[in-house]
């Protein structure tokens, strides 16, 4: 077992990374939270596949419990789906003493964590990272949110974790295109902050779930991950980097959730990654032969790297209407070189020269 610790403002806490101990996490969650109840927030798939084994131990220990199942999918992170688990939660008594544990991906995760943050001002919360994306991403850091339908992730908030467990072996039952996503963050963080990780990802093979390397590249993301959030904790300086590829693949997301055209999180992403590098390995920006780099790796991983067959106007709308836009500037991560990124603000109307 490895641990990083996270220390913040808020509080301090654990992330725990390993493979086959996930079957022992109720018994972690009921021995550090001995008089606590707890909610569990998941959704179909996941619950499908784990959660009798939490139902299990903690019936057998006699612990006060409820499981809250989402339907999967970006659409259950919304404000009705927000206000029903609230109301549910102030409908059953629970107090600040009690728990909240997101068991799933980003959107349970982002879900629950806001859930936590906002009941009573602020409750117990554990996350327990099912995906590549969120154990390496979203279920550290701190930032929880639900989506309206002007843009993704306009309401939320900084709370952050009690603790992390990640179990690798949940990622053995993860669909194929769910990993693909997870990889697009996973070589974000190289590409933004180290040039060795992103060297072994062009010398790998494509990556699974029984790789042996890639329990390695999740502690790397991880501390990565760590140090970033404990320099700029509230996303004003330093953190913003880790948005690298995000702002076309805001866009992109929100385009294509208009338009009906499915379109996750990482394919958004890695697209986006591709796309702003072309641009600024063009305007002298970025070394040149970078893009390209980039995407034989994205492409190794079965992500796709090009924008070309989308509409720039609409994906331009949806990066002017992005919480990170500030005063018409846009504040646009990009990298000179593999694992050295930086913050380039321009006027939001020259936005529109970063999408090739």
């Amino acid at each position: 077992m490895h641990s990083i610790k996270i220390k913040t403002k808020q509080n301090e806490y654990e992330v725990s990374i390993g493979r086959g101990y996930k079957e022992g996490i109720s018994d972690i969650l009921m021995k550090d939270y001995p008089k606590s109840k707890f909610a569990i927030i998941t959704d179909e798939n996941v619950a499908g596949l784990y959660i009798n084994e939490f139902i299990k131990a903690l019936n057998e220990k006699k612990r006060t419990f409820d499981v809250i199942t989402i339907a999967p999918g970006e659409k259950s992170k919304s404000i009705s789906q927000f206000e029903k688990i609230v109301r549910l939660l102030a409908d059953k008594n629970y107090n600040r003493a009690d728990v909240v544990v997101a068991l799933g991906g980003g959107v349970v995760g982002d879900l629950a964590g806001f859930v936590a943050s906002a009941f009573l001002r602020g409750v117990g919360l554990v996350q327990v990272p099912t995906t590549l994306l969120a154990q390496i991403d979203s279920s550290v850091g701190g930032k929880t949110a639900v989506n309206i339908p002007e843009g993704k992730n306009l309401v939320g908030a900084f709370y952050h974790p009690s603790a992390v467990y990640i179990d690798m072996d949940f990622l053995k039952t993860l669909p194929e295109a769910d990993f693909a996503d997870g990889m697009a963050e996973l070589i974000k963080y190289a590409l933004i902050k180290d040039e060795q990780m992103f060297r072994l990802l062009e010398l790998s093979e494509r990556i699974d779930a029984d790789s042996e390397v890639l329990q390695e590249l999740v502690i790397k993301c991880l501390e990565i991950k760590r140090d970033v959030v404990m320099a700029d904790e509230l996303d004003k300086g330093e953190r913003m980097k880790l948005n690298f590829g995000h702002t076309i693949g805001h866009g992109l997301e929100r385009m294509c959730a208009q338009s009906g055209i499915p379109m996750t999180h990482g394919q958004g992403v890695a697209r986006g990654m591709a796309a702003i590098t072309q641009a600024s390995e063009r305007m002298g920006q970025t070394q040149a032969g970078t893009a390209q780099r980039i995407i034989s790796v994205l492409n190794k991983q079965r992500l796709s790297s090009s924008i070309s067959e989308f509409d720039k106007t609409q994906i331009l709308k949806g990066i002017l209407v992005d919480k990170k836009n500030i005063a018409d500037k846009i504040n646009l991560i990009l990298i000179d070189r593999p694992g050295n990124s930086f913050i380039h603000t321009v006027d939001a109307s020259s936005a529109k020269e970063y999408i090739v």
